[in-house]
C-alpha cells in the first residue's frame, strides 16, 4: 500500500553527538524539524558520551544499544549495528537520511545492504563535496580514516537511493544527486540589531569551527597592510569559535601586532554569539574554499549571514548569492583581503537588515529544502537495484 508522506516512517542517522556551540548540531535539529513540518515520522539517531565515558547510540531519548568505554567502543560503535537493525524493523521505519562522516567500511556496507532487502529507502547526505582535500592538514588517525573510505565508498554507494548534496554535482561515487541548497531555520536566527556609526569604526565578525579552508589568515594580513598604510578609520575583527586553525590565527596576530584589532573570541551560543552578531557591520565567510579543491558550495555560513541581514564576503561560487548587492566577492586564491575595498563595499550596502533577509526567506528555508527530500523519497517506493 502506499505510504502517505504524513505517515512516512524515517530515521535520521548521524555518527556522533551534539555541542551547544556547534553549528552542525544547528544545523541538524533544523533538519529534523523540517522533515517533520513536511509530513515525516522522523527520530533522530546519534551516538551520545555519557560524563563517565560510556559511548551509546540513542534514538531521540532512547537507548538503542550501549558500546562500552575506551578504544573498543569507539570500534564497535562502527561496526555493530544489529539492535539498531532490530530497531527499524520493529518501528517500520521507511528511508533513513545520513549525514555520512567519511566512515564507509564493510559493516556499514553490509548493513546498508540489508536495509535495502527491508525496503528501507536511503539518502545519504554528503556535506562538503570534494571532501578529500579538508583532510590534507590532518593528524595520522584522521588520515587512516579517509584511506579506509576510499576503500569502500564506492562499494557502499551501490547500496544507497541517492546522495544528497549542496554542490552541483550531478554524480558522486557513481552514484546519483539529489541536489538542495543549505537551508536556515529562521525562526532561530535573529534579525540584526545593529546601528552604530560605521564612518569611525567598521567592525568584521567571523563566526566557523576554524579550519585551514576558513582563510580567515587572509583578513589578519590584510588588517596589517591596512593599518600600515595611513588608514582613515579602525577596522576591528573579532573570530568567534574554536579548531584547528585557531593557533594559527592567535599567531598571526601576535606576529603582526594587531591584539588590539583582531580578538579571537572562543566559541560563543546563545546570547553571546547573538550579541556578537548585532556588533557585526560586515560577516566573514570562507575565503579559502580553493585551498581544498571546492569552487562551487553552498555554505551554512553565507546563510546565516543573509539570514541575520549582514553583508558578507567570501571566495567560492555560491550561486544564490553570487549576484546579491549585499556580497563582495573575494579573489579565491591565498592574497591579503583587500580591506580598503571592502570598506567601499560596505559604504554602498543600502538595503537594512529586514531586506537582506527577504531576498531569501522563502527560497532558502530547512523547510523548503527539506520539502523536496520528502518528496523524492515519497516518489520512490522501492530501492533502486
Amino acid at each position: 500500500m502506499q505510504t502517505t508522506t504524513r505517515h512516512m516512517k524515517g530515521l535520521f542517522l548521524v555518527f556522533h553527538g551534539f555541542s551547544p556551540h556547534s553549528g552542525i548540531t544547528k544545523k541538524i535539529f533544523a533538519q529534523r524539524d523540517a522533515l517533520r513540518h513536511a509530513g515525516a515520522d522522523v527520530r533522530l539517531c546519534y551516538t551520545q558520551i555519557t560524563p563517565d565515558g560510556r559511548q551509546r547510540r540513542m534514538i531521540d531519548d532512547q537507548v538503542v544499544e550501549e558500546f562500552g568505554r575506551g578504544p573498543a567502543a569507539k570500534i564497535a560503535k562502527r561496526l555493530r549495528y544489529k539492535a539498531l537493525t532490530e530497531y527499524i524493523r520493529r518501528e517500520g521505519i521507511e528511508f533513513l537520511y545520513v549525514r555520512h562522516d567519511h566512515n564507509a567500511n564493510p559493516a556499514l556496507t553490509r548493513w546498508y545492504d540489508r536495509l535495502r532487502r527491508l525496503g528501507v529507502r536511503i539518502l545519504v547526505e554528503i556535506p562538503t563535496w570534494p571532501y578529500d582535500a579538508e583532510f590534507a592538514r590532518s593528524p595520522l588517525s584522521r588520515k587512516l580514516k579517509l584511506r579506509i573510505d576510499r576503500l569502500f565508498r564506492r562499494g557502499m554507494a551501490r547500496r544507497i537511493d541517492r546522495f544528497v548534496t549542496f554542490s552541483d554535482a550531478e554524480t558522486i561515487f557513481g552514484r546519483p544527486t539529489l541536489r538542495i541548497s543549505n537551508g536556515i531555520d529562521f525562526q532561530s536566527v535573529p534579525l540584526h540589531r545593529g546601528g552604530h556609526d560605521t564612518s569611525r569604526e567598521v567592525r568584521l565578525l567571523g563566526v566557523a569551527n576554524l579550519h585551514f579552508w576558513h582563510g580567515y589568515d587572509r583578513v589578519i594580513e590584510g588588517l596589517a597592510r591596512y593599518y600600515a598604510s595611513a588608514p582613515v578609520r579602525r577596522v576591528l575583527f573579532d573570530i568567534a569559535g574554536e579548531g584547528p586553525a585557531a593557533a594559527e590565527y592567535a599567531g598571526a596576530v601576535r606576529r603582526l601586532g594587531l591584539e588590539g584589532i583582531v580578538r579571537l573570541c572562543g566559541p560563543l551560543s546563545g546570547e553571546a554569539l547573538d550579541e556578537a552578531f548585532d556588533r557585526a557591520d560586515v560577516g566573514i565567510a570562507s575565503l579559502g574554499r580553493h585551498r581544498n579543491g571546492i569552487d562551487r558550495i553552498k555554505t551554512l555560513k553565507n546563510r546565516e549571514y543573509a539570514a541575520r541581514g549582514i553583508p558578507f564576503v567570501y571566495s567560492e561560487t555560491d550561486d544564490d548569492f553570487d549576484t546579491m548587492p549585499y556580497v563582495m566577492k573575494a579573489p579565491a586564491d591565498d592574497s591579503p583581503l583587500d580591506i580598503a575595498a571592502l570598506l567601499r563595499f560596505a559604504d554602498g550596502v543600502t538595503l537594512p537588515a529586514e531586506g537582506i533577509r527577504a531576498t531569501v526567506e522563502q527560497i532558502l528555508s530547512w523547510d523548503a529544502q527539506m520539502a523536496r527530500v520528502v518528496s523524492h523519497i515519497q516518489s520512490v517506493q522501492t530501492p533502486e537495484r
